[in-house]
């Protein structure tokens, strides 16, 4: 089974953040002002993966435009598709005017989730109509998870018709035109509260 966990280094980041050297400051009020607080430099970085038709993408892919990106893979049993639903929930309620950022599905487990797979699953008609999943060999995959602190394992279920499960950090990361973080998102946010930070940061 999936779970919520924040990895250990992500958590030395956000302390760090709010250390007095360097104390992290709302950019606005109203109830989007926590999620305004959560631009961290030290989180994001660049990748190298290939997307579900097979076409190698850098960031420099996604330059130019907002990303929302999540790192999961698609034998999840329930916490990705819940997120991914959230995620088209709050998108659906952006008020006319505001652009929903690319989306962007990088998995954790390339071993099963080929570009042929997650072209299949990013079409779920209850995802974002722009989803877009990406993979690569493990060692691209880990190192995109590492540049935004994104922490997953496996965990072998031999009992299972699955065989193995991934344990990952469940977070949405919100990327500006440069690719750096504007904000990002836990599984306790709901799709009013995206909807509310995405159509003031993006607006």
């Amino acid at each position: 089974m999936t779970r919520f966990r924040l990895s250990a280094a992500l958590l030395a980041a956000l302390l760090a953040a709010c250390g007095p050297a360097k104390p992290a400051e709302p950019s606005a009020g109203g109830p989007s002002a926590g999620c305004m607080s959560r631009a961290y430099p030290n989180i994001g970085g660049p990748i190298s993966l290939v997307n579900q038709d097979g076409e190698q993408v850098t960031e420099a892919t996604y330059k130019g435009h907002p990303t929302l990106i999540y790192f999961g893979f698609t034998y999840c049993p329930d916490v990705c598709p819940m997120t991914l639903v959230t995620v088209k929930r709050a998108y659906d309620r952006l008020p006319e005017g505001v652009s929903p950022p690319q989306t962007l599905l990088i998995s954790i487990d390339p071993e099963r989730d080929t570009p042929e797979q997650l072209a299949q699953y990013v079409s779920t008609n209850a995802f974002p109509d722009n989803l877009q999943g990406l993979t690569g060999t493990p060692e691209d995959v880990r190192a995109a998870a590492d540049a935004f602190l994104a922490d997953y394992s496996r965990i072998e279920q031999p009992g299972s018709q699955s065989e193995y499960s991934m344990d990952h950090t469940s977070l949405l990361y919100l990327m500006d035109e440069d690719w750096k973080l504007k904000t990002f998102f836990t599984h306790e946010d709901t799709d009013e509260m995206i909807a509310t930070c995405l159509t003031e940061m993006l607006e």
